[in-house]
C-alpha cells in the first residue's frame, strides 16, 4: 500500500509541474519572449493545453469572469495542494 501512496504523490507532483510550466509558458508567450510560430514552442504549448484544458474547464465554469485574468490554474494548484495535504495526513492508512 505504501507504493500506492507514493504513486499518488508522484502523480500530484507531475500535475503540479505541468501547471507551473503552463503558467510560466503562458506568461512568456504573452510578453513575446516565446513565439508560438516556432515548432517546438507550438508543440509544447499545444500539448500542455491538451493535457490541462480538461482540468481547467470545470473550474472555469465555476469561477466568475475576471476580465482577462484566468484564475483556473491557481484554483487547480490549490486543489492539488489540498489533495497532497489530505494524503499526507492520512498516510497511515496506506501502511
Amino acid at each position: 500500500m505504501q507504493s500506492l501512496f507514493q504513486i499518488l504523490m508522484l502523480l500530484l507532483d507531475v500535475v503540479w509541474f505541468f501547471i507551473i510550466a503552463h503558467v510560466i509558458m503562458s506568461w512568456l508567450i504573452s510578453f513575446q519572449v516565446l513565439n508560438t510560430r516556432q515548432q517546438l514552442v507550438a508543440q509544447i504549448w499545444y500539448g500542455l493545453n491538451r493535457l490541462l484544458e480538461p482540468v481547467y474547464a470545470p473550474v472555469r465554469r465555476i469561477l466568475p469572469p475576471m476580465s482577462g485574468i484566468d484564475l483556473a490554474p491557481l484554483a487547480v494548484l490549490i486543489g492539488v495542494y489540498a489533495l497532497r495535504i489530505v494524503l499526507m495526513n492520512n498516510a497511515g492508512a496506506f501502511y
